[in-house]
């Protein structure tokens, strides 16, 4: 708008129609944090001229939503760009709405709590505004770079079209039942495997069996995320394997890798208690190769290209309605490891796609969350009632993992046994019986390998290239233009 007036010398109507026309909004998160909102008194020492257009924006937005709707005042403030309050705030989301053409999320659930939840208001004043495009990876860098055995077994058997229309890989579900393609799949498997294996062993000196489930929780920090009810769950394993020596656990080695803001404390005692975790059951005799824990530093693409290959469990067990998509689970499902879930984000969209025999499902959906929290969500109700959950929290509260740093760990025990905003306690039952769940049909080889393959088969629609197709279709309305490419 500013380019357009005073550069360009436009009339306000005519920059405005320009600006709508040129910008979408593409919302990627509805955790509050993201949704910034901008101080009023720096933006007007840093940028007056911008503040003046936004001030020009916001009256003639709310202007017209007076003329047109009978919101009440309430509502009215809540649509402002401006927060009115004594540090007054620019919503730099609103101000994205009304300033663009189309505004999307990144999965279906997330965009119907975009239109249902987070801006219902303005869903209510622009409903053709609000669309859906599902996040999607690219194939050729997240198995044909990646993982290049995969890759060139799949070729070996369908042609290598799949690599440019992915839609082809479903091509491979022809083979589920055939016991030499499995066999070749589950040998890759363990073949990436051993990689990962050497490479943790270089870098850590830990001895991890390519016999276990490689359990994989490998994403950014954050509470809802839940890193640390796969913390839970490891501990509730370890005091499994400690009362009786001879449980016959399926052996599983579990995977953390992730970064967190560098202000946000409790993530990064999350990520110490991983550590301490590991030190205790690492170096317990009693539980040997039964169980494996490693925090692997330093996560990036790179990483994460040496550590999905050779998943075998994807964890993606974000308290439902907060994870707006997710990539990592189509990443690790197109490399065939099967996800272990709620129903968030695009979790809803690959289980649809696989079959619900073919992932692991558990916990409280997005509408129960707000339904338990609304009706006074008391998580010390569960810790009274499950004993493998008290016990567990008490030995973090007792101090068994810090014994050298009593009381680190009092935080996290503070918010478990306080608010437990994000649940954990809530769906704790239930993550560990589909946990044991995946531990038995881990033994079954035939039918894991069948699932892992299918999981493959059938992710196609979560391509990038059929992502920006969407986006070029319905969002900025513009058709592909074929290159000629001399080979």
């Amino acid at each position: 708008m500013r380019i357009l007036l005073d550069e360009a010398g436009l009339s306000w109507d005519e920059a405005w129609k320009i600006t709508q026309g040129t910008f979408a909004y593409t919302n990627h998160t509805v955790v509050p944090e993201a949704l910034e909102e901008w101080s009023v008194s720096i933006f007007e020492e840093l940028l007056p001229r911008h503040l003046q257009i936004i001030y020009e924006i916001n009256f003639n937005f709310l202007k017209e939503v007076r003329e047109k709707f009978s919101f009440s005042e309430e509502v009215i403030s809540k649509l402002s760009i401006i927060r009115d309050s004594p540090d007054k705030r620019i919503r730099m989301a609103n101000l994205a709405i009304v300033s663009c053409h189309s505004v999307n999320g990144v999965a279906a659930l997330h965009s119907n709590i975009l239109k249902q939840l987070i801006f219902n208001d303005f869903y209510t004043i622009f409903p053709k505004k609000f669309k859906n495009v599902t996040n999607g990876i690219t194939f050729r860098r997240w198995i044909r770079h990646a993982n290049p055995l995969l890759s060139s077994l799949i070729s070996d058997r369908i042609g290598d079209d799949w690599i440019l229309h992915n839609e082809k890989i479903v091509e491979i579900e022809k083979f589920a039942e055939d016991h030499e393609f499995l066999n070749d799949w589950s040998h890759i498997k363990w073949f990436n495997k051993q990689l990962l294996a050497k490479f943790i062993k270089s870098e850590y000196g830990l001895n991890v069996s390519t016999d276990s489930i490689f359990d994989v929780h490998i994403k950014r920090f954050h509470e809802y995320k839940r890193q640390l009810l796969n913390v839970l769950h490891v501990i509730t394993l370890y005091n499994r394997i400690k009362e009786n020596p001879r449980y016959d656990a399926t052996p599983r080695t579990v995977i953390f890798a992730g970064k967190a803001a560098p202000a946000y404390h409790i993530a990064k005692l999350i990520i110490k208690l991983i550590h301490s975790v590991a030190d205790v059951v690492n170096n317990d005799p009693v539980v040997g190769d039964k169980l494996k824990v490693i925090f692997i530093a330093n996560y990036g693409v790179s990483l994460a290209e040496r550590i999905i290959p050779a998943a075998d469990l994807s964890e993606q067990i974000s308290t439902a309605g907060l994870e707006a998509s997710g990539t990592g689970n189509m990443k690790f499902a197109l490399n065939g490891a099967l996800t272990i879930g709620t129903m968030d984000g695009a979790n809803i969209e690959i289980r649809e796609e696989v079959g619900d025999e073919n992932i692991f499902i558990f916990g409280l959906l997005a509408d129960e969350v707000l339904e338990l929290r609304a009706s006074g969500y008391n998580p010390r109700d569960y810790y009274d009632r499950i004993p493998e959950l008290r016990r567990v929290i008490n030995m973090i509260a007792g101090n068994i993992f810090s014994p050298a740093e009593p009381g680190i760990f009092q935080p996290i025990i503070d918010s478990l046994m306080g608010s437990d905003y994000y649940m954990l306690l809530a769906d704790y039952e239930d993550y560990v019986r589909v946990q044991d769940e995946v531990a038995l049909t881990y033994r079954d080889r035939d039918k894991w390998n069948k699932m892992s393959l299918l999981n493959t088969a059938r992710i196609a629609k979560f391509s990038s290239d059929r992502a920006i197709m969407e986006y070029a279709k319905n969002i900025w309305n513009i058709k592909p233009v074929k290159v000629k490419v001399d080979k």
